[in-house]
């Protein structure tokens, strides 16, 4: 069977790519064990027209994934998909994942989406495409309406989905379990992109852009909670690779695809740090420590001992982060963060007195903060002086504990999903005496406050990468510190767009 998968365009204001899609590159690889013959369209570096690659292709079903401020171009891009072939079309990602808020129905009220894949989605894409197959090979002529029609139960009994019926009705099917096995997963798909066409967001090496860079997931899940996160809304149980079947993927990355750098994806990488020590012996016995790489969203301070990053740093890793969130104690305890400041502390002090590289991740506007709690948060950047200081205004994305409350007693600034594509300098919310007017101050604040600090322009300009990189790091800069738009009414703004 020919499978499509699609990532639909989504570009943020600092216009970047970074890597492939892993959540793609998975699904490609268990289509491809499954037998299927599999292209990925990633339409940030497609020339293809989308109707033209569908035409050539002419695929039997198409998956796409959507995050919330690309849903709607996932949308679009669904319905194209309908004017050009009359094949089912699957919608899967985070945001329509979202069940609390109905936003599996609401992506299948779209025209053009059939069928949402909720969570995880290796196991359900798999038994979706194998309801498929059987069907095709049961009709002499094949219609989408045919495979979606009620009275034929095709889609009753599997896990994990919701899907319209042809007579219009949704119906949502039971979660499917979390997958156990991550070992059992085949690695992802990176021969499917066009691999020279991305270039990574932070590197690792002093190379120029377009180092050869990929990704890789060690674990899956995180038993914590923060009430701002997005990742609350996937599975709990944190899940992990042995340090064995890691080992196998990473040296393919290094010996085979030739990798340059490697940025490792898990959420909480760290929960098992003798899982962890252990994939760093191994890297170490292998000889695979000469390529640099990064903990991407960084590691739970509270399990970052010296001892680990030690070991890790031998084992090649150059930079890693830690979620701070916020340098005031009482806003910090109400995001549910499990952590100290003291312990943050001593988090940062033990990486960079092994050598390490670090990046904080701030929140500014966290419900309940104040101008004086948001600059306790600067302050703590400063004091904790971390390479990169990564400083983002609260965003209540669907499905978070933050979400819910600010819909309850506050004010959501965006009217449309394409409102939550982030860098662009804009508070997203209202609530109580947090006007978005003093977000975006105390946001532009806190760039200001520690980068504008002699030692570190000093710092900064004598780094190599600087110098190799300059013209991108000027850019990102520039429109971090001083986006374009200035108005916090989003909706005034877009009208405002779609009108030239």
């Amino acid at each position: 069977m020919r499978v499509a998968l699609i990532n639909p365009r989504f570009r943020l204001p600092i216009d970047t790519r970074t890597t492939p899609h892993l959540g793609l590159a998975y699904l490609g690889a268990v289509s491809e064990e499954r037998g299927d013959e599999v292209r990925i369209f990633d339409a940030d570096v497609e020339d293809q027209p989308l109707a033209e690659f569908l035409r050539e292709f002419r695929p039997h079903i198409v998956g796409i994934t959507a995050n919330t401020p690309q849903v709607k171009q996932a949308w679009r891009t669904a319905a194209a998909v309908k004017d050009v072939l009359d094949i089912p079309v699957v919608l899967g990602g985070p945001h329509p994942s979202v069940v609390s808020e109905n936003l599996d129905f609401e992506s299948l009220e779209q025209e053009g989406v059939d069928i949402v894949v909720r969570g995880e989605g290796e196991e359900t894409w798999i038994e979706v495409c194998e309801k498929v197959e059987d069907f095709l090979r049961d009709q002499a002529a094949f219609s989408t309406a045919a495979l979606m029609d009620p009275a034929k139960g095709i889609w009753e009994d599997v896990l994990g989905i919701s899907y319209r019926t042809s007579d219009g009705q949704l119906h949502r099917n039971p979660a499917r379990p979390a997958i156990q096995d991550l070992d059992s997963l085949p690695w992802p798909a990176y021969h499917l992109f066009k691999m020279e066409r991305y270039t990574n967001l932070q590197p690792a090496t002093d190379h120029v852009d377009g180092s050869r860079s990929f990704s890789i997931m060690t674990s899956r899940g995180c038993p914590y909670r923060c009430t701002f996160c997005s990742q609350s809304i996937m599975p709990i149980r944190w899940r992990a690779r042995s340090p064995e079947n890691v080992l196998e993927e990473w040296r393919h990355l290094v010996r085979d695809l030739g990798a340059e750098e490697i940025g490792v994806l898990d959420d909480s990488a760290n929960i098992r740090v003798d899982r962890l020590y252990r994939i760093a012996e191994l890297i170490i016995e292998d000889r695979l420590n000469h390529v640099p790489w990064i903990f991407v969203n960084g590691i739970r301070a509270n399990l970052a001992s010296k001892e680990l990053l030690a070991k890790l740093k031998e084992a090649g890793l150059k930079r890693t982060a830690f979620g701070v969130e916020s340098g005031d104690p009482d806003i910090l305890a109400s995001v549910n963060k499990r952590v100290d400041h003291d312990t943050i502390r001593q988090a940062f002090k033990n990486a960079k007195e092994v050598g390490l590289e670090t990046i904080g991740f701030f929140i500014i506007g966290l419900p309940g903060d104040t101008r004086e709690t948001m600059q306790r948060t600067i302050d703590f950047a400063c004091e904790l002086d971390p390479l990169i200081a990564n400083f983002s205004m609260m965003t209540p994305y669907p499905g978070t504990k933050v979400y819910e409350q600010v819909k309850k007693h506050g004010r959501l600034l965006m009217q449309d999903w394409e409102d939550y594509v982030f860098f662009d300098g804009r508070a997203r919310y209202e609530l109580g005496d947090l006007t978005a007017e003093l977000q975006e101050e105390m946001w532009k604040r806190a760039y200001r406050q520690f980068y504008l600090r002699p030692h570190r322009i000093l710092m900064t300009i004598s780094r190599k990468d600087f110098w190799l990189n300059y013209r991108r790091t000027f850019r990102v800069a520039w429109r971090t510190v001083f986006p374009r738009r200035e108005k916090t009414d989003l909706r005034k703004q877009l009208e405002a767009q779609r009108a030239i």
